[in-house]
């Protein structure tokens, strides 16, 4: 059977934040019936740079594969192999980088349509690189926000996403100077930075808030303060074990006797209904987004799918 290439350009044509909100949905669905598999994330150091590797298998679905990616002075490249679950062929090489924004992005939105109160409206997003566009997109798509105010270090760049994102979403988007003017009534926060230190203060959280933190995915990272993860009623994740592995916020919790880890729960069995979610308007909820490998699977599967019904990319022979 022919392999298909599809080049970065190919997949933007063939895919959008709705393709990415379903296939991440219904990923976190087959995870939490207990149908797929993921493989944590693996490092591989060297001199010049870091190779990635995160596996799984959706097997509904059909398909299993992993994505590399590796990172060096010159940036970052992703792709993903897709195989067939059932005879293990090689479907498609697909170049990444815009499928993990997109999913990266859409697993806030999935967390925040599940936990978020629904008549929460004001966003606090910290961040503003690429990263951050898809995390606003994917929320703007899922709930009706009347006010998203956006926090960065620096005040050009977080300029520029304002103006930015406003004319692409039609959406009452400002700056805040400081955290706390972002925090301060914010029904929903997202946090989407490399930061090594909290970008908040969690005293500042309102009740009943909804939290995304997706920058934090390495140990050496945190964007969230023991307060915030004290104050959390509940706390969900993409994957536990991952979690253990690579997540500062909740590493350095527990390690000052904030966090115990079995106040840390898959999302996925709220979204597959196996476990509750948001039990209260004034509960604090907290998603931890580290990024898993059963996203890129269950998107790219949907990217080959398209490509193949459209005749769209290249075929190995």
């Amino acid at each position: 059977m022919p392999v298909r290439l599809l080049r970065e350009e190919e997949v933007r044509s063939l895919v959008t934040m709705a393709d990415a909100l379903n296939a991440v949905e219904l990923a976190f669905m087959e995870q939490g019936r207990g149908t797929a598999i993921n493989e944590p994330r693996r490092r591989v150091h060297q001199p010049a740079g870091t190779l990635q590797l995160m596996g799984g298998a959706l097997t509904q679905r059909g398909y299993w594969g992993f994505k590399a990616y590796t990172a060096t002075r010159h940036g970052a490249r992703f792709t993903v192999n897709l195989y067939d679950v059932h005879d293990g062929a090689l479907l498609a090489l697909i170049e990444a980088d815009l499928l993990g924004q997109l999913r990266t992005g859409a697993a806030s939105g999935v967390a925040t349509k599940h936990l978020a109160r629904v008549d929460a409206g004001i966003l606090a997003l910290f961040g503003s690189g690429y990263q951050a566009e898809t995390q606003l997109e994917a929320i703007a798509a899922v709930h009706t926000l009347g006010q998203v105010r956006v926090y960065s270090r620096s005040a050009e760049r977080r300029a520029a996403f304002v103006e930015r994102m406003s004319r692409r979403l039609n959406l009452d988007i400002r700056t805040a100077n400081t955290p706390r003017e972002a925090v301060d009534g914010a029904d929903m926060i997202t946090t989407i930075t490399t930061s090594t230190d909290p970008v908040f203060d969690g005293n500042d959280l309102a009740p009943g808030a909804h939290v995304n933190a997706a920058g934090a995915n390495s140990s050496i990272r945190a964007e969230l303060d023991a307060t915030a993860i004290r104050r959390a009623s509940h706390i969900f994740t993409d994957d536990v074990e991952q979690a253990r592995i690579e997540s500062g916020n909740l590493i350095r919790a527990y390690e000052r006797n904030v966090l115990n880890w079995s106040q840390v729960r898959p999302l996925a069995d709220v979204i597959a209904g196996t476990s509750a979610g948001r039990t209260g308007s004034d509960e604090i909820t907290l998603f931890e987004s580290h990024g898993i490998a059963l996203w890129d699977i269950a998107l790219a599967a949907h990217v080959y799918e398209r490509a193949q019904a459209h005749d769209v990319g290249t075929l190995w022979r």
